[in-house]
């Protein structure tokens, strides 16, 4: 029976190319007879083809990739495993809904995800299940009909902070993973940005030219001619550090996108006050166009992002941010030669101005090993021309 199928296949495989090289042959003679001079593009759609024959052929096309697929799935399936019946919520849901393409990449963690009781609580599978299919590329996860789990004992109004720099964070309002060797703030490494003393200096004074005091940022915008800032986008914001203090010093709203990868840093964040949108770095920013006054990139983006991702995501910063707006790229490290080489001209086809740009050597170990540097920047959208 097998054998049968795979001749069947094999069958339309042939039909449907010939059929393609026949509508492809029909095209290039109706355009031979009816234009002079040959077209030097073999692009159907820089030609003059009637859109009948141009569906067509896409149909065609789209059938052969089809059935390539299944022919593949077929002969693959007489050696491996059978494979795991797709989940009744994940059928459900992809006809009311749609499914990011990259999600299908990934069958197993989307199989996972959505295989679940509908109308009882989620499995805990934030860091197992969920993130790893975000950073994967699976952005939006789908939705699911279930009640996503909570800390046993809720915090009451009166325990939640009402200072975003608290001495410290209530540990009882985090789901701590039961296997986790730390399930206190306490325990967490400064450096992540849970230690309150070490967050509440943060953005206020420079210890070097990398550093931008959030008083010296206002300052330079009110030179630039620029708007008070008002709204941001705080790009790998950690636990919401920038966000709570601009807050406090302008009442500016920030929105901090973050990923936790094995540190609650969307709880420390909302623990604050501070709106955490759970997104990687690749997504594309749920934010209007040309609203915001500033977006802020943090020590999450740095050279170990792709070239070409790394311009998508300054791209999408200038769509969302207005003109006269700025992008602050902060402590974005490198190693050295590429600075010049690859990501100042980079920035550099932005066309913004410059308004600040300090390198200096990062002399941590890494640093030292793979002769990094750091880059800091404020650069501004550019203002409309005066006539």
């Amino acid at each position: 029976m097998g054998m049968g199928i795979g001749m069947g296949l094999n069958l339309l495989l042939l039909v449907a190319m010939v059929a393609t090289n026949i509508l492809s042959l029909y095209h290039l003679s109706s355009i031979r007879n009816n234009s002079p001079r040959p077209p030097q593009t073999l692009d159907p759609a820089a030609a003059d083809v009637p859109d009948h024959l141009l569906q067509q052929l896409h149909t065609i096309r789209a059938t052969i990739a089809h059935l390539t697929r299944l022919r593949s799935t077929s002969s693959a399936s007489s050696t491996s495993p059978p494979a795991t019946a797709t989940p009744p919520e994940l059928l459900l849901y992809s006809h009311i809904g749609p499914i990011a393409s990259a999600c299908s990449d990934h069958p197993d963690l989307l199989h996972r995800y959505m295989n679940y009781t509908p109308f009882a609580p989620c499995p805990r599978d934030l860091l197992s299940v969920a993130e790893p299919l975000l950073l994967r590329g699976c952005h939006p996860l789908p939705r699911r009909r279930c009640f996503s789990p909570t800390p046993p004992k809720p915090l009451s109004p009166l325990s939640l902070p009402s200072d975003p720099f608290p001495p410290s964070l209530p540990d009882a309002a985090v789901l701590w993973p039961p296997a986790a060797p730390c399930r206190s703030f306490s325990c967490l490494p400064a450096s992540l940005g849970f230690d309150p003393k070490t967050e509440a200096s943060r953005f206020l004074s420079a210890k070097s030219v990398l550093d931008l005091p959030l008083t010296q940022l206002l300052s330079l915008a009110r030179t630039a001619g620029a708007a008070p800032i008002r709204l941001a986008l705080d790009v790998g914001g950690g636990t919401g550090t920038l966000a709570a203090r601009l807050r406090l010093l302008t009442n500016a709203t920030v929105l901090t996108t973050t990923m936790n990868l094995g540190a609650p840093y969307s709880e420390a964040a909302a623990l604050r006050g501070v709106v955490p949108l759970h997104a990687p770095l690749q997504q594309r920013f749920p934010v209007q166009d040309g609203v915001l006054d500033l977006v802020r990139t943090g020590h999450a983006v740095n050279r170990w992002i792709p070239a070409p991702a790394l311009e998508f995501l300054l791209y999408d910063a200038d769509r969302v941010l207005r003109t006269g707006g700025f992008l602050w790229v902060d402590h974005f490290f490198c190693k050295g030669p590429d600075l010049d080489a690859v990501y100042a001209p980079l920035i550099g086809r932005l066309g913004y101005k410059i308004i600040k740009w300090a390198v200096g050597n990062k002399t941590d170990a890494g640093g030292l090993r793979y002769g990094e540097v750091y880059l800091t920047a404020l650069l501004q959208k550019p203002l409309p021309t005066k006539a």
